[in-house]
Protein backbone atom coordinates (compact mmCIF):
# COMPACT_ATOMS: atom_id res chain seq x y z
CA UNK A 1 0.00 0.00 0.00
CA UNK A 2 2.89 2.39 0.78
CA UNK A 3 6.25 2.47 -0.90
CA UNK A 4 9.21 4.41 0.50
CA UNK A 5 12.18 5.20 -1.72
CA UNK A 6 15.38 6.68 -0.30
CA UNK A 7 17.93 8.70 -2.21
CA UNK A 8 21.02 10.77 -1.53
CA UNK A 9 23.36 8.17 -0.09
CA UNK A 10 26.96 7.96 -1.13
CA UNK A 11 30.57 8.12 -0.02
CA UNK A 12 32.07 11.16 1.67
CA UNK A 13 35.11 12.06 3.69
CA UNK A 14 34.92 12.64 7.42
CA UNK A 15 33.66 16.13 8.12
CA UNK A 16 31.59 16.21 4.96
CA UNK A 17 27.85 16.37 4.47
CA UNK A 18 25.09 14.40 2.81
CA UNK A 19 21.37 14.92 2.50
CA UNK A 20 19.09 11.90 2.40
CA UNK A 21 15.56 12.11 1.05
CA UNK A 22 12.64 9.72 1.19
CA UNK A 23 9.48 9.85 -0.89
CA UNK A 24 6.31 7.97 0.02
CA UNK A 25 3.82 6.81 -2.55
CA UNK A 26 0.75 4.62 -2.57
CA UNK A 27 -2.86 4.68 -1.48
CA UNK A 28 -2.39 5.92 2.12
CA UNK A 29 -4.32 8.90 3.45
CA UNK A 30 -1.69 10.29 5.80
CA UNK A 31 1.59 9.71 7.59
CA UNK A 32 1.80 10.26 11.34
CA UNK A 33 5.53 9.83 11.90
CA UNK A 34 8.49 9.56 9.56
CA UNK A 35 12.00 8.69 10.54
CA UNK A 36 15.40 7.41 9.64
CA UNK A 37 17.07 4.30 10.99
CA UNK A 38 20.49 2.93 10.21
CA UNK A 39 22.19 -0.42 10.41
CA UNK A 40 25.90 -1.12 10.21
CA UNK A 41 27.29 -4.60 9.55
CA UNK A 42 27.08 -6.74 12.67
CA UNK A 43 25.06 -4.15 14.56
CA UNK A 44 21.40 -3.68 15.37
CA UNK A 45 19.23 -1.29 13.44
CA UNK A 46 18.98 1.93 15.42
CA UNK A 47 16.86 5.03 15.31
CA UNK A 48 18.70 8.04 13.92
CA UNK A 49 15.93 10.63 13.90
CA UNK A 50 12.15 10.86 13.73
CA UNK A 51 9.61 13.59 13.19
CA UNK A 52 5.89 13.62 13.89
CA UNK A 53 3.14 15.24 11.88
CA UNK A 54 3.17 18.01 14.48
CA UNK A 55 6.85 18.70 13.98
CA UNK A 56 8.24 17.12 17.13
CA UNK A 57 11.66 15.58 16.60
CA UNK A 58 13.75 12.93 18.27
CA UNK A 59 17.43 12.24 17.64
CA UNK A 60 19.89 9.62 18.67
CA UNK A 61 22.45 11.05 21.07
CA UNK A 62 25.23 10.19 18.63
CA UNK A 63 23.86 12.52 15.94
CA UNK A 64 22.46 15.41 17.97
CA UNK A 65 23.84 18.70 16.77
CA UNK A 66 25.03 17.19 13.50
CA UNK A 67 21.90 15.80 11.81
CA UNK A 68 18.61 17.55 11.12
CA UNK A 69 15.39 15.83 10.10
CA UNK A 70 12.64 17.64 8.23
CA UNK A 71 9.49 16.89 6.27
CA UNK A 72 7.56 18.86 3.70
CA UNK A 73 4.06 20.23 4.05
CA UNK A 74 2.50 17.27 2.33
CA UNK A 75 3.94 15.04 5.08
CA UNK A 76 4.80 12.34 2.62
CA UNK A 77 8.48 13.17 2.20
CA UNK A 78 11.24 13.35 4.76
CA UNK A 79 14.86 14.44 4.58
CA UNK A 80 17.89 14.01 6.77
CA UNK A 81 20.64 16.60 6.55
CA UNK A 82 23.85 15.04 7.83
CA UNK A 83 26.74 17.35 8.64
CA UNK A 84 30.13 16.76 10.24
CA UNK A 85 29.97 13.13 9.24
CA UNK A 86 32.13 10.62 11.08
CA UNK A 87 33.31 7.15 10.06
CA UNK A 88 31.00 5.68 12.69
CA UNK A 89 28.05 7.08 10.72
CA UNK A 90 28.75 4.52 8.02
CA UNK A 91 25.66 2.33 7.62
CA UNK A 92 22.68 1.57 5.47
CA UNK A 93 20.05 4.20 6.20
CA UNK A 94 16.37 3.24 6.08
CA UNK A 95 13.35 5.48 5.80
CA UNK A 96 10.39 4.62 8.01
CA UNK A 97 6.79 5.80 7.99
CA UNK A 98 3.84 5.17 10.28
CA UNK A 99 0.76 5.73 8.19
CA UNK A 100 -2.92 5.09 7.68
CA UNK A 101 -5.18 3.49 6.61
CA UNK A 102 -5.19 1.10 8.24
CA UNK A 103 -4.24 2.65 11.56
CA UNK A 104 -0.95 1.41 12.93
CA UNK A 105 0.62 0.62 9.58
CA UNK A 106 4.40 0.81 9.33
CA UNK A 107 6.47 0.76 6.16
CA UNK A 108 10.18 0.69 5.41
CA UNK A 109 12.28 1.81 2.51
CA UNK A 110 14.83 -0.37 0.81
CA UNK A 111 17.79 1.46 2.32
CA UNK A 112 20.57 3.65 1.00
CA UNK A 113 24.27 3.23 1.75
CA UNK A 114 26.23 5.97 3.49
CA UNK A 115 29.98 5.50 3.71
CA UNK A 116 32.24 7.94 5.56
CA UNK A 117 35.99 7.59 5.18
CA UNK A 118 38.68 8.96 7.48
Amino acid sequence: QVQLVESGGGAVQAGGSLRLSCAASGSFSGIETMGWYRQAPGKQRELVAAITSGGSTNYADSVKGRFTISRDNSKNTVSLQMNSLKPEDTAVYYCNADHFPPRGSRSWGQGTQVTVSS
